[in-house]
């Protein structure tokens, strides 16, 4: 009995595959909406974390419970203010990287 092969794919192939490569329009916005998701889901867990409803979440920051359950779930539409005012009432330290050419820049 021959025993068949079984071909194995990175994450990163399958991904080149079905959603298209870095750096075309579809790979880009599934990226984004992913990175996006991933916000929400440190909001959620901030949150959690300092025993707090959505309900006062949103109090501490001016917008109602429904604004939060939307930035938890997805934080596709929030603006970087919006983001900053939660996790700044979450007492939660957070940082922002950028990267050119495979370095970090760094301000003065």
């Amino acid at each position: 009995m021959e025993k068949k092969k079984i071909k194995t794919v990175s994450l990163a192939e399958m991904k080149d595959k079905h959603i298209g490569k870095i750096g075309t329009k579809l790979r880009d916005q599934y990226e984004y909406e992913l990175r996006m998701e991933v916000l929400g889901q440190m909001i959620k867990a901030a949150r959690k974390e300092r025993n707090l409803t959505q309900e006062e979440l949103g109090k501490l920051i001016g917008v109602q419970k429904g604004q939060i359950s939307k930035l938890e779930s997805s934080a596709n539409s929030a603006t970087i203010d919006t983001i900053l005012k939660v996790f700044n009432a979450l007492k939660a330290e957070i940082s922002f990287n950028v990267k050119l050419d495979g370095s970090f820049v760094h301000l003065p």
